[in-house]
């Protein structure tokens, strides 16, 4: 469906969009939920800590637009359910959905628990899978939508200690594959960013050393780690007017590792 020529600011605005993003309490969740609300967005912030839910709220709330926050464990089936059906009704549709909401547990394959395995496979794959079907039969109603999936690298590279996650992640870029195929023509354009390695504040911590960071900068083209914002300005344009003929597509952030 051929969309109307936007000026330049239009193309890129969000104004007047409502938007849903899981994880987004801290990092690159409550840095998207903000880009968003600086774009012109209302936000539904989902995530299970409600001291960082409410300092997202209040980020927000400076830029004059609306939050609303919903604290849900999306590891549970019905987390997801109840946070989509609270969002939509809170917010009256949504437009735009994030799923970011991510856990990792490094261990050997060896080592892999069930548990965590279940739990990983819960939160980062079907998750969004129920969020999906939670928001795109509004999104087919009014014949517009936009769903970014927060995949990783470690979709496309085998990483030590990242069976559970990489698993879980090449199966959220099928799962990106599928939504836009078979919502693309409603107007959905699903697509999936995939960051390298990211400073928010825990990725801070986990690569603080030098000795541990500097060889992995070294494969790293730019020689050097992704920063939030970086990640939610990717994933302002793909839920702009701009990416519209964006679709299916899983879009790699970290800084050419993956090209070499």
């Amino acid at each position: 469906m051929s969309q109307p020529m936007l000026d330049r600011a239009s193309r890129f605005s969000l104004q007047g969009k409502r938007a849903l993003v899981t994880g987004a309490s801290r990092g690159i969740g409550a840095e998207i939920a903000t880009v968003f609300a600086d774009a012109g967005a209302d936000v539904a912030i989902v995530g299970r800590d409600a001291k960082g839910l409410d300092a997202t709220r209040q980020a927000i709330a400076v830029k004059g637009r609306r939050c609303v926050a919903i604290q849900a464990d999306l590891g549970t089936v019905e987390g997801p359910r109840i946070a989509g059906a609270r969002a939509i009704e809170l917010l009256g549709t949504v437009d735009i959905l994030v799923n970011n909401a991510g856990v990792f547990h490094r261990e050997s394959l060896l080592d892999t628990t069930v548990e965590h395995w279940e739990e990983t496979q819960a939160v980062n794959l079907r998750a969004p899978f129920l969020l999906g079907q939670l928001v795109a039969p509004g999104m087919m109603a009014q014949q517009r939508g936009k769903i970014i999936n927060i995949s990783s690298l470690a979709a496309q590279v085998g990483c030590d200690g990242h069976a559970a996650y990489s698993s879980s992640k090449g199966g959220l870029n099928m799962l990106t594959r599928v939504m836009a195929a078979e919502w693309g023509p409603f107007n959905i354009q699903t697509n999936a960013v995939a960051p390298g390695v990211v400073l928010t504040d825990m990725g801070k911590m986990a690569w603080s050393d030098e000795e541990k960071s500097a060889p992995v900068k070294a494969r790293i083209p730019l020689h050097r780690f992704g920063m939030p914002l970086e990640i939610a300005d990717l994933v302002l344009f793909l839920a702009s007017p701009a990416s519209d003929f964006i679709c299916g597509q899983v879009v790699f952030v970290d800084g050419g590792y993956s090209a070499v």
